[in-house]
């Protein structure tokens, strides 16, 4: 297994009425969204989530962890469990990090794409049945509730 790979190994447990959760530490790299992507599959067919189901949970978290990599201080934490909504079965995806960055200098040519960028608290609101922020002292936690077929 390669480095980043041992670096986003998750851990279960069993929270409370809920089930059982999956915790991944996020590295504070790029390359960290496709591994943990991969993590996150893997989790998903255990739970036999197919389909539209798992694309959208993958796309949540993709947004989710490459919001807490780019725009955050580490360190980066990814949670998947169960809960119920409204007497729905829910996954919560969560992501919790360090709070926001200091701003960036943006390079010459940020604003030659503007629209690859700034979509992904909306697609999230989008394709989730509710989603929201919450701040503590030292983490800022993104979630979304999805709930799947």
């Amino acid at each position: 297994m390669s480095r980043l790979g041992t670096a986003i190994a998750c851990y279960c447990r069993h929270a409370p009425g809920e089930g059982v959760e999956h915790v991944f530490p996020v590295p504070h790299i790029p390359e960290a969204v496709s591994a943990v992507r991969r993590r996150v599959r893997h989790v998903l067919d255990g739970w036999e989530l197919t389909g539209e189901a798992a694309d959208t949970t993958l796309l949540v978290v993709s947004e989710l962890v490459t919001n807490a990599i780019v725009h955050a201080l580490p360190p980066a934490t990814l949670r998947l469990c169960w809960t119920r909504l409204d007497g729905h079965r829910t996954l919560r995806v969560e992501v919790s990090d360090g709070g926001p960055a200091a701003p960036a200098p943006s390079p010459a040519d940020a604003d030659a794409f503007p629209e690859e960028h700034g979509r992904g608290i909306g697609i999230v609101t989008a394709v989730s049945a509710r989603n929201g922020v919450r701040t503590g002292e030292a983490a800022v936690t993104r979630w979304a509730d999805l709930h799947p077929a």
